[in-house]
């Protein structure tokens, strides 16, 4: 399957043999203090920066209905963030992981964040796209 967007996203990790447990870091994009002219100039043109994990949260695929329910929740709990970074955790046995074994993966994931290791994950827009970054 192609994810082109979250919504393929849910749909794919739907249709897995075994239950998946969605993991989720937002990320906000910043500009570091000691940056130059041309980081300054791609920064305003909504490139380059650094991002800085804001919150991470685990969910079964049953407790996201949709992007728009993930957003409405971070703006409930009321974290500004630019981006989200998924993974996935699958299920055993016809269950999904419990939330209790979601939380060393999602320390690795801001690690890899922090350390610009990306690749690792599906990133999206606040708008549910998917974003390729580089």
């Amino acid at each position: 399957m192609n994810i082109t967007c979250f919504e393929d996203l849910l749909g794919a990790a739907r249709s897995q043999p075994q239950p998946q447990r969605l993991l989720f870091a937002f990320a906000k994009a910043e500009l570091p203090d000691d940056a130059g002219e041309v980081e300054k100039a791609r920064y305003a043109q909504g490139q380059g920066g650094s991002l800085k994990p804001v919150m991470c949260v685990d969910k079964t695929v049953d407790e996201v209905a949709s992007f728009a329910a993930l957003v409405e929740e971070s703006r409930y709990i009321g974290a500004d963030w630019d981006l989200v970074f998924v993974s996935t955790m699958s299920g055993h046995g016809g269950k999904p992981p419990p939330s209790s074994k979601a939380e060393a993966p999602l320390n690795m994931m801001v690690t890899y964040i922090h350390t610009g290791q990306l690749e690792r994950f599906l990133a999206f827009s606040r708008d549910g796209s998917i974003l390729r970054l580089s």
